[in-house]
């Protein structure tokens, strides 16, 4: 898979997709950072990307709006960057189980210690 990490995420969630086998780039490391959440969504469609966000609301908003993606990964909690990385390192293991997120959305939480899921259809 590969992974787009928007610029609300750390930078970290790169190599922890890469040490899993995965393709990984960070919005600021393109030259992205700013940009608008409809140039971020239009830039990982283009590019074959799961997008990885905690920014929920703008961007189911725009995702179901677009008839093909190849998923978004929404990082619920508003944590630190070790939290995020524990999340993202959760996230990468539910995706070995239920395959390439076409057109859904996986949504991570936590629940006491526990990292929880939401998978969903979108549009």
């Amino acid at each position: 898979m590969k992974f787009l990490v928007d610029e609300c995420l750390t930078v970290d969630l790169v190599s922890i997709a890469t040490q899993s086998g995965h393709q990984a780039s960070h919005v600021a490391h393109l030259g992205k950072a700013g940009w608008k959440d409809w140039n971020v969504a239009a830039f990982a469609a283009e590019g074959d990307f799961v997008l990885v966000t905690n920014n929920a609301s703008d961007f189911k908003n725009i995702y179901k709006r677009q008839p093909l993606h190849a998923g978004l990964v929404i990082i619920i909690p508003n944590v630190n960057r070790v939290h995020q990385q524990q999340l993202f390192r959760a996230v990468i293991q539910k995706l070995a189980e239920i395959g390439e997120p076409i057109n859904r959305v996986l949504e991570a939480d936590i629940e006491g210690d526990d990292a929880v899921f939401r998978l969903y259809d979108l549009p």
